[in-house]
């Protein structure tokens, strides 16, 4: 990981040569510093999201899978649904509907909508909302983690699928 200027957003660097990838994940200094404002939900959820597709397409490249920027972001969102749904050991309904209400309804994008990144950010929030509130607490953590793993060893295709169908 290396520093980007404060005011950046995390930004992965993918470099593609021969038979090897090379991958290189931004941060902002102000993400990695230990004076960090701790209420900086927007930090934390940057470099959630800039981890989330570091880690993603690494598996992607070592499984030798392809993989699209609205796959990243799909993945992303609900990678960071799990950090904060999950952050007290078991998902409750009370905290998945107010992790729900954060991530996927008091959104700002930096996009507009007539905008390909526009409208990939906003599909990949509007499917992640479908799966991620129809994940049932009830279930049980065996259950609720098998769904979790085969969303996350998915393609586009199905992911897609999967956030359609819950």
């Amino acid at each position: 990981m290396r520093e980007v200027e404060d005011d950046g957003r995390e930004t992965l660097l993918v470099r593609e040569q021969d038979d090897a990838v090379e991958l290189a994940l931004l941060l902002p200094r102000r993400l990695l510093s230990a004076e960090s404002p701790a209420g900086d939900v927007d930090g934390l959820l940057q470099a959630l999201e800039g981890v989330s597709h570091f880690v993603y397409l690494i598996e992607r490249v070592r499984t030798n899978l392809p993989t699209t920027r609205l796959e990243l972001e799909l993945q992303a969102e609900v990678d960071k649904f799990v950090f904060l749904a999950l952050a007290e050991g078991e998902l409750d309904a009370s905290a998945r509907d107010q992790v729900c209400a954060t991530l996927f309804e008091h959104v700002r994008y930096l996009h507009a909508v007539d905008t390909e990144e526009g409208q990939r950010y906003r599909l990949a929030n509007e499917l992640a909302a479908r799966f991620t509130r129809r994940l049932d607490p009830a279930a049980g953590a065996g259950e609720l983690r098998q769904r979790l793993r085969r969303f996350y060893r998915a393609g586009q295709a199905e992911k897609i699928h999967l956030a359609r169908a819950a």
